[in-house]
């Protein structure tokens, strides 16, 4: 399935977007997750990349989330972008979470991975209690009904971004729009609290994703699992698919997106729930089994586009894949024993990197890559074409650490 020539890149794109400095007196390391587009540290990437770096160099892997906790606020909480380095840009300030420039991280968050990506790749997350002390955070500030759903106040902090289903919450203002930095601007202003947000009327929205990277890392924890509320108050029966909540309730139309199978990652999701999200829609060739899988919105959905950029503005998660929603699903895909069907993933997936190499995204039809050109998170196609055997568990089986072999060196594959 062509591993070695993913290792190879792989492990390239991690080393050379690879960054190190002092900020402040603190040192930092992480990986940048495009040099040119995205030069700071993203919370998710950098979950995302220590997941893959644990194969080639495990000290990078611990190193690039303890960046992440160098800079959590004692209070546990952990910004979605932290401006190691330089301050973000004047340009960016108007679509960037934060009070000013001198900020050193946004006043948001992004699905909480942290707690599930450290016990992947260093260990458990309950021995190092910044780690608790930020999911604290989650569920003390983001649990606003009491039942372990956690809450957004920006479609951004979904990891989603532009995505459709956010269409009918945020209207006009909803991310990729000319309106969305109005809406940063009336949270800005109410200091992006997220019962300051309620009290002034929402929108707030119970997101598929974050509820399950949530879940996923509250398991990490050795605490409850969070399934049976997401079950409950996200899963549509009707369609067998998983829907976001929003506050105040919209009328309108929920696009089908590919994070409504993304429960299929939940070790103890009910195999009745999978078997359904699978065979009904994520084998369907009319939706998500497209020649490149899974398309980010379902192909048969209207929202669906192949398009990223719209009035001159990029925006993301309508229509192309991603590898990181490839992997999320193929866990799920492997604990249900869709072995085959995981495989025949990976190996189109794979097909695509000696031509169109770690993109961003691609089309969901031709494999045309797109986005950022040396994208770090695009480096779990390993964990795709090489499973580890903890996969099917969601790496949470036995809470040990997998390991996979070395590949490649510095220098770039042909």
């Amino acid at each position: 399935m062509g591993s070695d020539v993913v290792a190879e890149r792989s492990e390239f794109v991690l080393r050379t977007n690879w960054c190190e400095g002092t900020h402040d007196g603190i040192d930092y390391a992480y990986t940048r997750p495009d040099p040119s587009r995205y030069p700071w540290q993203w919370y998710w990437d950098s979950c995302l990349a220590a997941i893959v770096w644990r194969r080639f160099d495990p000290a990078r892997a611990r190193t690039e989330l303890e960046t992440l906790l160098a800079a959590a606020r004692p209070d546990g909480f952990v910004g979605h972008t932290i401006f190691w380095g330089r301050p973000v840009s004047r340009t960016r300030r108007v679509f960037y979470n934060v009070h000013s420039r001198r900020d050193f991280t946004t006043c948001t968050i992004q699905p909480p991975h942290l707690a599930w990506s450290w016990r992947i790749a260093v260990g458990d997350p309950s021995e190092d209690a910044r780690i608790a002390a930020h999911h604290d955070w989650v569920a003390r500030e983001r649990n606003l009904d009491g039942d372990g759903l956690i809450w957004l106040l920006q479609p951004d902090e979904s990891g989603l971004d532009a995505s459709p289903q956010f269409d009918p919450i945020w209207g006009a203002r909803a991310q990729g729009t000319p309106g969305f930095p109005l809406l940063v601007a009336r949270n800005r202003r109410l200091d992006f609290d997220i019962r300051r947000v309620r009290a002034a009327g929402g929108p707030l929205v119970c997101s598929v994703l974050p509820n399950v990277t949530h879940c996923l890392s509250e398991l990490a924890l050795g605490r409850p699992s969070t399934t049976p509320a997401l079950i409950d108050r996200l899963y549509d029966e009707r369609s067998g698919l998983f829907r976001p909540l929003a506050w105040p309730s919209s009328d309108r139309r929920q696009p089908i997106c590919w994070d409504a199978l993304s429960p299929l990652a939940l070790p103890d999701l009910p195999e009745t729930i999978g078997r359904r999200l699978v065979e009904q829609h994520l084998l369907d060739e009319r939706r998500f089994w497209l020649p490149i899988p899974p398309p980010s919105v379902a192909a048969d959905d209207p929202a669906f586009s192949r398009r990223d950029r719209f009035l001159g503005l990029r925006r993301y998660w309508r229509g192309p894949t991603w590898v990181n929603a490839a992997w999320m699903l193929s866990l799920g895909m492997r604990r249900l024993g869709y072995d085959r069907e995981a495989d025949e993933l990976a190996r189109r997936l794979a097909a695509l990197v000696p031509r169109e190499r770690l993109r961003e995204y691609y089309d969901p039809y031709s494999g045309r890559g797109m986005g950022a050109g040396r994208f770090a998170w695009s480096s779990l196609m390993l964990e795709l074409t090489d499973p580890d055997p903890l996969a099917a568990s969601s790496y949470l089986g036995d809470g040990g650490i997998a390991s996979g072999p070395r590949y490649g060196s510095d220098d770039e594959p042909g």
